[in-house]
């Protein structure tokens, strides 16, 4: 467990450090149905509504990419590191995510219903409208990062955490959470699921900040007159 926390804190990496950086062939093409993609270079590409369902990239690197719609459920990102991505919509229901590295990026009303994500590292990312329900998180961390109506309802988040995060209008519904640290949030604006918050870590402050949902939740009135 150590270990990984102190990847929690690591600094982003530059292309030229990824342990792949010298296989990389550019991507020259059209994404696919079910296609392999292993230690390709996509630089600046824009893919407009693609069908990539099912698709695997492994050890490729993403820069200044935007996605725009699309359809890549079941796909696979498996060593991948994104800098200056941006997907707007796109349906990535069920994908799956296994070290990743999303730096300086913005997904905005993305699908990912029933994704896996799995030592996954964001920095500096806005999540704009983000459908995380029902998704599995493991080990992922949100450092420096903007949440905003992201919706984790039903999802399960096991080590999980938000350092210098901020979190606006955050669902949690129904989540199951285990050793879920949210003491490093700058702030807590959470919208649904109060009650899920059992198997979280917060802070004396913002136990004082979400006390009154809490009293709220369990039926308690509070009355100093």
């Amino acid at each position: 467990m150590p270990k990984r926390r102190e990847q929690h804190r690591r600094e982003p990496r530059e292309l030229g450090d990824l342990p792949y950086a010298d296989h990389l062939e550019p991507f020259d093409g059209r994404l696919s149905q079910g296609g392999d993609y292993d230690t390709v270079l996509f630089d600046g590409q824009e893919f407009d509504d693609a069908d990539a369902g099912g698709a695997r990239f492994m050890e490729s690197a993403f820069t200044s990419v935007t996605f725009t719609g699309g359809r890549y459920r079941r796909a696979r990102f498996s060593d991948v590191w994104m800098n200056g991505v941006r997907w707007v919509g796109g349906d990535l229901t069920e994908s799956v995510w296994v070290d990743a590295e999303i730096v300086m990026s913005a997904p905005a009303g993305t699908a990912l219903p029933g994704a896996e994500m799995h030592q996954v590292f964001f920095h500096r990312c806005k999540l704009d409208s983000v459908n995380l329900r029902a998704a599995e998180l493991r080990e992922v961390s949100f450092v420096e990062c903007t949440l905003r109506d992201v919706d984790f309802a039903g999802a399960t988040l096991t080590g999980v955490d938000f350092p210098g995060s901020t979190l606006e209008r955050v669902r949690f519904d129904k989540a199951r959470m285990s050793r879920v640290d949210l003491r490093g949030a700058v702030s807590l604006g959470i919208s649904d699921g109060y009650d899920a918050l059992r198997g979280a870590t917060v802070s004396g402050v913002q136990l004082m900040e979400l006390a009154p949902m809490f009293a709220h939740v369990l039926g308690v009135t509070v009355d100093d007159g």
